[in-house]
């Protein structure tokens, strides 16, 4: 399993903006194969920063998503970008 996990900063004025720009990525990622989740979700106590959190089965399904054509909204800037990959070789219960 692929975790892909992070944060974004964007201006305060510009937050709701780009989360409503990438909801078509966020739903055609949602339907690709091998996609276990897909979210960019505003953070509750700092109006600059996006959470990022994707789950994917492979590389292979993670590269064949990122590949493909999909919309290219126009988005605020991006001041900042803190995302990983994870590579998760377990999964246990909490």
């Amino acid at each position: 399993m692929i975790i892909i996990a992070g944060e974004l900063r964007v201006d305060a004025s510009e937050r709701d903006r780009y989360l409503a720009g990438v909801a078509d990525v966020t739903r055609l990622a949602r339907q690709a194969g091998g996609c276990l989740d897909f979210v960019q979700a505003p953070d509750p106590l700092d109006a600059e920063r996006i959470t990022v959190f994707e789950r994917w089965e492979s590389d292979e399904h993670l590269h064949a998503f990122r590949d493909s054509p999909g919309p290219q909204p126009e988005l605020p800037a991006i001041n900042s970008a803190d995302v990983r990959k994870y590579r998760i070789s377990g999964v246990e219960a909490p």
